[in-house]
């Protein structure tokens, strides 16, 4: 019996897992619900269990016959600050937190492949399966890897997924090298003078010079950076003032930089800092920049992206695995895992509906065997027997 077919009679066990955990969201670096159902589960199972690595995360370690090579496993478990607009009966109970990226789905999805490993043992040697907290934006991975992720848990290779809306049930995508990008979020502190509202001429005015560098901001993409090398500079939040007859003192402007290096960031982030300055100084004003790298670009190792396709292929046919699929501007920071050990991120189609990050995202529980079946399915290939 295949991965998918013995996985597939645990679905509604897996489903109600899922379901439960969509009703108990928690934000990153709050998981402790979510930790402590995930520990019992794998204890339940017979899998070796490490507690509060990376505050809330959690490590499961499985061993079958005399092999040393060691696979990692990752899944998140953090949800979002987003109020759930779905009428479903496993509806949020965490005021103004969702599950609205699929997170639930993807600690079900490692759960299932650890309870279909913990029964199996079809293979030889080690794998870790590594349920990480504060994925959006909260700095899980980093966390995890300052509390010696790998030093204490060694893993050859390590791989991670995401669930894919408008892709279909059963088929998935991925790509060799860049496949989500790396990703900053920045402050731009502008210092002026205030003054009457009616007196702009005894004022720096923050506010004006701010318009004019956020218009500026929007040439580094186009005149600094290499054509060949996609970008994102996004001003998201322009802020000043409080009331109608008052220029203020300051101003700030924020927003998000994407990029598919380092090396690529920190371009932008030279140039950002120049034309702030630059642009301020024309007006008088000041300008100070904050640049909080949050994401490292994500780059699939070529012989791990090749082995996770393969066992995908095994599954459900070479015709239903996209192996160049576009790579996008979004980020993950599975990406900081991944600069430490070789390793591949790929996508699970979830089938129609809203994208992630919505109040009407809904993860599609027939989507669980797939992403179980194929963590199981790579351990297998990696790891065989003999």
């Amino acid at each position: 019996m295949s991965a998918l077919d013995a996985i597939r009679r645990d679905h509604a066990e897996l489903t109600a897992i899922r379901q439960d955990l969509h009703a108990h969201p928690e934000l990153g670096m709050q998981e402790h619900r979510t930790a402590a159902r995930v520990a019992e589960l794998l204890e339940s199972w017979g899998v070796e269990v490490h507690r509060g690595i990376g505050v809330t995360g959690v490590v499961g370690v499985l061993r079958s016959g005399t092999g040393n090579r060691a696979v990692g496993l990752r899944a998140d478990m953090d949800a979002l600050p987003i109020e759930e607009l779905n009428d479903v009966s496993y509806r949020s109970t965490a005021k103004g937190v969702m599950h609205a990226c699929g997170h639930d789905g993807h600690t079900t999805m490692l759960l299932g492949a650890a309870k279909y490993l913990a029964e199996s043992r079809n293979f030889d040697g080690i794998v870790h399966f590594i349920f990480q907290p504060g994925e959006e934006g909260c700095g899980g991975a980093l966390a995890m890897l300052e509390d010696r992720l790998f030093e204490r848990f060694p893993c050859d290779a390590i791989f991670g997924m995401h669930n894919r809306p408008g892709m279909k049930l059963g088929e998935y995508g991925i790509r060799s090298g860049p496949t989500a990008a790396g990703g900053a979020f920045f402050d731009i502190a502008i210092a002026g003078k205030g003054a009457h509202g009616a007196r702009p001429e005894a004022s720096i005015d923050p506010v004006l010079t701010a318009c004019h560098v956020t218009t500026a901001l929007q040439s580094i993409v186009s005149r600094t950076l290499s054509p060949r090398d996609p970008a994102v500079v996004s001003v998201t939040k322009v802020v000043g003032g409080e009331a109608y007859n008052v220029i203020p003192e300051t101003a700030t402007i924020s927003g998000t930089a994407r990029f598919f290096t380092r090396e690529v960031g920190e371009q932008i982030e030279e140039a950002m800092r120049r034309v702030a300055e630059g642009v301020a100084a024309g007006f008088g004003a000041t300008a100070t920049l904050s640049w909080r790298l949050i994401f490292a670009p994500t780059i699939n190792d070529a012989t791990q992206t090749e082995a996770y396709a393969d066992a995908a292929a095994d599954l459900v046919g070479s015709e239903k695995v996209a192996r160049n699929n576009p790579p996008g501007m979004g980020s993950e920071d599975f990406s900081f895992m991944m600069e430490k050990v070789p390793g591949a991120y790929i996508h699970v189609g979830n089938g129609p509906g809203a994208m992630p990050h919505n109040p009407r995202y809904q993860f599609n529980d027939e989507a669980i065997p797939y992403g179980a079946a194929l963590y199981a399915r790579l351990v297998e290939r990696e790891l065989a027997k003999g």
